[in-house]
């Protein structure tokens, strides 16, 4: 099947150029690349804090010497609450052996001592939606003046950490995105309007023959966004095999890095902007030049 005039032109048009093409590829590539890590990292922390409201949980620690009736009444009190999924209670002996399990080495010093130091505790759960900041602060200071309370622990510190974090990477991907995106413009504008200056005899043949301005414009058009797509895909195979790398070799040892995710939007998204971002660097590049 024989290819469409313009695109034929433009392919070979990349073939003769191919070296400076290749590095403007590449300059594209690198360039997406530091954008697709950065949506990388995103994406995952977004992971993290979806999850978070689903193991989100509420340590209330109990006063010594609070007696059993005293306890299933708090319960009670907090079970009734509209934002309260569950509570578990535990023991002071069910305790120890939770820390006993959470550090086997702590074990002999443990079972050393004469009586238990830990509290008995509760664990309170929240629904979904109630996992905000501003509630779990209220409802700390609430759950720290029910009686028999002696101290209340929850995680907002950490969901605030993480809350942080994400909208620093939004920042930091925005400001890096919109540079990038002006320095892959920038690439294909220069390479695209250098070509058009080397073609200028063939040009003027074609103004002769009464080519329009659209027919002459079409194949930088094309070659824009071909080095374009090709700089996104390459970005794309960089990222992915990052994200192997990451996985294989440090899973191992860093058990966590296993939970990562590798987002496969991506995989549609880097040569989607890479052909937008070179057909708007070729139509400024052209957009420049007087045909007449």
């Amino acid at each position: 099947m024989q290819l469409p005039y313009s695109l034929h032109v433009a392919l070979q048009s990349i073939w003769r150029e191919k070296w400076i093409n290749l590095l403007t590829v590449l300059a594209i590539a690198t360039s997406l690349l530091i954008v697709s890590l950065m949506v990388f990292a995103y994406f995952n922390l977004e992971q993290i804090a979806g999850k978070l409201p689903e193991r989100f949980s509420m340590a209330v620690y109990l006063k010594d010497g609070i007696s059993q009736p005293e306890v299933q009444e708090l319960v009670a009190a907090i079970k009734k609450r509209p934002d309260v999924a569950s509570v578990k209670y535990f023991t002071k002996e069910q305790a120890m052996q939770e820390l006993k399990k959470a550090a086997p080495d702590l074990g002999p010093v443990l079972d050393g001592l004469q009586d238990n130091p830990l509290s008995a505790s509760l664990e309170v759960r929240l629904h979904r939606e109630a996992v905000e900041t501003a509630t779990v602060k209220k409802m700390r200071e609430e759950l720290k003046a029910l009686n028999g309370v002696d101290s209340v622990y929850d995680g907002e510190k950490i969901a605030a950490t993480i809350t942080q974090i994400k909208n620093v990477a939004v920042s930091v991907g925005l400001g890096l995105f919109g540079l990038v995106g002006f320095g892959i413009g920038f690439v294909i504008y220069s390479s695209v309007k250098n070509l058009f200056y080397r073609k200028r005899e063939d040009i003027e043949i074609l103004k002769l023959l009464g080519a329009s301005a659209g027919f002459i414009r079409l194949p930088f058009l094309m070659e824009g966004g071909t080095i374009g797509i090709a700089g996104g895909l390459l970005a794309f195979l960089a990222a992915y095999l990052c994200y192997t790398l990451l996985v294989s070799n440090f899973g191992i040892e860093f058990p966590m890095l296993k939970a990562l995710v590798f987002p496969i939007e991506l995989t549609i998204a880097l040569p989607i902007v890479g052909l937008i971002f070179g057909i708007a660097g070729a139509l400024v590049a052209i957009g420049r030049i007087r045909f007449s």
